[in-house]
């Protein structure tokens, strides 16, 4: 957990009569989940606790979230901004953020396009570490690295004709089958999507972003 803002920056009170807005991000998939004010006893209490705490303006006191539904936020890291009067949270969100059931209090149709693809590959490391019995993330990882491998390649081949010769359907369902076993494949040998996600980036940055 991170908790220690940069350059030993701290919170302006003073701007917002002690309070300061909170944004609270799905700490994977980065979707907005809610707004919220802390003042310096929430932050205390988020710090102290792990569980991200507001100072409710309504009720005049301290509540965490999900002290009566359970749908907690576990707090993952906490940072300020530049003008240190706002605060960005992220969180892992346990049930829906929203009192009304939706994953945001800004509706389930927030969470950006990629998002989701952390979510996944946070589910196939806890599977590896987990082996369920009955699922097929553990057959495919008791099968072994060959087993896996075999499998991105049947699935890369089965993407690529369906990309000539198939509708966009098709190629969307082949491709899907293939990024699945690809992450399943790079977990095993102890790697993930950030990782590849880091050399595209500094495969990016070396081409001067083109």
């Amino acid at each position: 957990m991170t908790s220690t803002f940069p350059d030993s920056t701290q919170p302006d009170w003073s701007k917002g009569a002690g309070l300061l807005p909170v944004i609270v991000q799905h700490w994977l998939t980065g979707e907005v989940l809610m707004l919220g004010y802390m003042n310096a006893d929430a932050l205390a209490t988020t710090r102290a606790t792990g569980h991200v705490t507001f100072y409710s303006r309504s009720k005049q006191r301290l509540w965490t979230k999900g002290e009566t539904s359970g749908n907690v936020l576990v707090l993952k890291s906490l940072r300020i901004d530049c003008d240190a009067d706002t605060l960005l949270v992220m969180a892992d969100p346990h049930g829906p953020t929203c009192h009304k059931g939706t994953s945001s209090c800004f509706g389930d149709d927030v969470r950006p396009a990629g998002g989701f693809l952390a979510e996944l590959d946070a589910l196939v490391a806890r599977r590896h570490a987990e082996r369920p019995e009955g699922s097929y993330t553990t057959r495919l990882f008791e099968g072994g690295i060959r087993r896996m491998a075999q499998k991105v390649g049947e699935e890369g081949v089965e993407t690529a004709l369906a990309a000539v010769a198939q509708d966009d359907d098709a190629l969307l369902g082949e491709a899907a089958d293939l990024i699945f076993h690809l992450l399943v494949t790079l977990r095993a040998r102890g790697l993930g999507l950030s990782e590849v996600a880091t050399v595209l980036a500094q495969r990016h940055a070396d081409r001067g972003g083109h």
